[in-house]
């Protein structure tokens, strides 16, 4: 009988990253294991010197982290397990770093509301991170490229002002100065809080007048907000499912090479709640075609269908889209399907004739034509990069 390995996870549990990476770990077990885990007693994390004793106790075979903590770091060194540390920002022998693709996450976020038809858009993040940085210049770079300015949100100088409850008074401020309605990115969750609190200081209604989209898609952050918030899901599941590939190689004696020593995190979807739940449309049945066809994206649709849903002539509502959106109402159809295939690929296990079937086509030639031109990649490839194991 194979030998059980032992694992030590020096993993939190308290977040919704943190618990997504834990199941991607667990997932690499179920397929390539079982491994045997060991998760840090709760009474240990502020008494370092017990959590080194509690490991040296357990004979374990390697160690899995999260962690930026440089005494962590050095303590977990110390043991000469094969060991994974996630969270360093330059990754060392045993050690690898994730990398967000901030640049699809801002396009993410930036195309999502400019489908919506706004026309005013905010970005609220942290000036001091990098990656909060990034994700703000490339959504603001796509806003831009498409005719629009985006005001950024500066935090006070003097760290003693970026207390929660003073930073929140200083984004009310902010946010009642801003042309409405306005789209508003934030960096993540927990800054889509701030903006939501901010904007009930403020007395601004969400969305009708402000429209938050965090990152993480947090389930516990996002829908214990009142309204809930909207935010982009990413490939967190998938970290956890690479950083235990990568410790089974050490395991077996193997080194890591460069290549591997960064595991990238994709935007997958948007999850859509209350705080984005608006078209900031003017026209009236330019909003219900949109909506109209979104609702009946899993079905095949003409334009034909769409002007009479509406009460529109085809040519009416074809100029009137294009004037409201600057698109036609035929990219929409095709916008919608491909999201919904998307959907099917990263939340499903079916097979691509499958997903074409149940979106109404006798094969997949066509959708898989439409998908390559919209997301540049085909979409075996697409579930491949980001879709479940």
């Amino acid at each position: 009988m194979p030998k059980i390995l032992k694992i030590i996870l020096l993993i939190e549990r308290s977040r919704a990253f943190d618990r997504e990476m834990l199941q991607g770990i667990v997932q690499y077990s179920n397929i390539h294991g079982p491994w045997l885990f060991y998760i840090e007693p709760e009474a240990y994390r502020n008494d370092r010197e017990q959590t080194y004793k509690w490991i040296k106790g357990l004979n374990a075979d390697g160690i899995i982290a999260h962690t930026w903590e440089a005494d962590i770091v050095k303590m977990i060194t110390k043991l000469g397990l094969p060991t994974i540390i996630n969270g360093k920002a330059k990754p060392t022998l045993r050690t690898f770093a994730r990398v967000a693709d901030q640049v699809a996450i801002g396009r993410m976020a930036s195309k999502y509301f400019l489908e919506r038809g706004f026309k005013h858009f905010a970005y609220c993040g942290f000036d001091d991170m990098l990656w909060s940085q990034h994700r703000g210049k490339y959504f603001s770079k796509v806003v831009a490229e498409s005719g629009f300015e985006t005001h950024f949100y500066r935090q006070p100088k003097a760290k003693h002002l970026r207390t929660t409850a003073k930073e929140q008074k200083n984004i009310a401020k902010w946010l009642r100065a801003l042309p409405k309605p306005v789209a508003v990115m934030t960096c993540n969750d927990d800054r889509s809080v701030d903006v939501l609190v901010a904007c009930k200081i403020a007395n601004i209604e969400v969305p009708r007048e402000v429209a938050i989209l965090g990152v993480d898609n947090d389930e516990l952050v996002c829908e214990l907000s009142h309204p809930q918030l909207s935010s982009i899901a990413l490939s967190i599941k998938r970290v956890g499912y690479e950083t235990a590939k990568l410790l089974d190689k050490l395991l077996r004696g193997r080194k890591l090479a460069e290549n591997e020593k960064e595991v990238h995190i994709f935007p997958l979807h948007i999850v859509t709640r209350q705080s984005t739940d608006i078209m900031a449309i003017e026209d009236q049945q330019v909003e219900e075609a949109v909506n109209f066809i979104r609702e009946h994206s899993r079905k095949i649709l003409q334009v034909n269908d769409v002007a009479r849903a509406v009460g529109l002539s085809r040519r009416a509502l074809e100029q009137r889209f294009r004037r409201a959106l600057a698109r036609s109402v035929h990219e929409e159809i095709k916008y919608n399907r491909v999201n919904q295939m998307a959907n099917m690929l990263i939340g499903t296990n079916l097979s691509l004739s499958q997903i074409a079937r149940l979106l109404g086509y006798p094969n997949a030639s066509n959708i898989s034509r439409y998908f390559k031109q919209q997301r540049r990649i085909s979409p075996s490839d697409y579930r491949k990069k980001v879709g479940p194991k």
